[in-house]
């Protein structure tokens, strides 16, 4: 670039390598990362103060006692918010930052909590039958929030130095914290997709145009980072690609090859044998090889051999969506039972997970092997599974009115965020400022996204994306 030319991003290369070559953290704590952030969850629904209408439907005549009504409504609402806010997305920030060196502490001093609230709940659930699939579909919308909250926070937390280097994504191989984003995405979605639900899969123009919205996220992504100066670590997915195309290439995929959900987990493991035998036999050289050609495959070959293991992590959670939430004797079936079988499916992906670590290969975020797919399953659960604990706390199965507003349009959530994100590093020399100001502008930036969720929310907004 010409010196003379001011670009928008002076520090893109510093702001890149301060990204590169990190390793990640053990998979220990990863493991109480997991489990924290729902417990925030947990802990925010004991508080006890968690709903509040909107509006009431007042039916007295005078228009003055009507706007007071909604007067106060609105007063409560902003309040109720604000309590959401200060109990889940403030301590989820200093978690990730400032408390980042007692993690372990605030784990077992989260544990002891929860313990004293589950204790003083002797008699545990008392759910009816015909309550329990809206049940576990409001633990799962929770579980749903809890992921895109902390990816949210980490998205621009790790531009700070205030963020460890620990959590951010890895290099090539290794477990952090933030290498489980795009992995949860896929399963997240697939685990209460059409698919998943036995609705008839879409055919391949109908997909088209129903992840249309991703494709054109993805471009304008891609537009902006290029017109920007914007950093790319371009290890990540390659020099053009991007989240978003993998959201829609594993979209365009399923429809494609239609399975019915009952074979999906069988169909989900072969693709990932296929796929990590692939890698073993010299493809993962080629995928970590700096060397690019000038065909588009060989620029973004990360983010393109990658949809195949994101396909076998959305099939597996298709199957497995479709067989807790979903299949044909879900409404017979307990929380007690769903949760069991959540807690003995993320235990034996731990389990697999640490068999495939030593004996095939360490996980790779950045080709999505059969290790991070199994790793991503065994985390994602192990969140539903602390959700779904609930059960067994007073009050822990409504959802607060944060994670109503967030889940009424999670996507769109995620964009905001993508935006401010990217505002406050064309703003901020993020490298060059002061612990206590990022964890200032960390602060104000989850209340900003929270506020827009928040008035979406109260107004009835939904965004349907796809």
């Amino acid at each position: 670039m010409d010196s003379s030319t001011k670009s928008f991003n002076p520090d893109k290369h510093l702001k890149e390598q301060f990204v590169s070559n990190l390793t990640g953290s053990s998979m220990l704590e990863l493991f109480v990362l997991s489990a924290m952030f729902p417990m925030l969850i947990l802990l925010r629904h004991i508080m006890g103060i968690c709903g509040i209408g909107h509006v009431t439907n007042d039916t007295s005549s005078s228009k003055q006692d009507n706007s007071t009504v909604k007067s106060r409504n609105q007063r409560g609402y902003i309040f109720i918010m604000i309590v959401d806010f200060i109990s889940i997305v403030l301590p989820s920030t200093l978690l990730c930052t400032v408390l980042a060196d007692w993690t372990y502490m605030n784990g077992a001093l989260f544990i002891l909590v929860l313990l004293f609230f589950a204790a003083s709940n002797r008699h545990g659930s008392s759910l009816h039958p015909e309550e329990v699939v809206h049940s576990l579909r409001t633990y799962v919308s929770s579980y749903r929030v809890s992921m895109m909250l902390i990816t949210c926070i980490c998205i621009l937390a790790v531009d700070f130095k205030i963020f460890p280097r620990r959590y951010a994504k890895t290099e090539t191989y290794g477990t952090s914290m933030m290498d489980m984003g795009v992995g949860a995405f896929v399963f997240a979605n697939s685990f209460v997709s059409r698919q998943a639900r036995g609705v008839s899969t879409m055919g391949l123009k109908s997909a088209m145009s129903s992840t249309s919205p991703l494709l054109i996220l993805g471009f304008a992504r891609l537009v902006f980072t290029t017109g920007a100066d914007y950093q790319v670590h371009v290890g990540e997915y390659g020099i053009h690609w991007n989240f978003f195309f993998t959201l829609g290439g594993v979209a365009v995929l399923t429809s494609i090859i239609n399975v019915s959900p009952k074979y999906c987990g069988l169909a989900g493991s072969l693709v990932l044998i296929g796929y990590q035998v692939c890698l073993m036999s010299g493809l993962n050289s080629y995928l970590l090889s700096a060397e690019r050609g000038t065909d588009i495959i060989s620029q973004n070959k990360e983010g393109i051999y990658s949809i195949f293991g994101y396909w076998g992590l959305h099939l597996i959670g298709v199957w497995l969506g479709n067989n807790l939430l979903f299949g044909k004797n879900a409404n017979l079936r307990s929380n007690r039972w769903a949760r069991k079988q959540i807690w003995i499916l993320s235990i034996l992906f731990w389990c697999l997970t640490l068999i495939l670590d030593r004996f095939v290969e360490r996980p790779s975020r950045r080709m999505c092997n059969v290790t991070y797919v199994s790793l991503v399953l065994a985390t994602n659960l192990e969140m539903l599974g602390v959700i779904m604990l609930a059960d067994y706390i007073p009050g822990g199965g409504t959802l607060s009115l944060l994670e109503q507003a967030i889940n009424r349009n999670l996507l769109a959530f995620f964009i905001v965020a993508n935006l401010l994100t990217g505002l406050v590093n064309l703003s901020v020399n993020t490298l060059f400022v002061s612990p206590f100001t990022a964890l200032l502008i960390l602060i104000a930036y989850g209340f900003i996204i929270c506020a827009a969720a928040a008035f979406a929310d109260y107004k009835g907004i939904k965004l349907k994306f796809w």
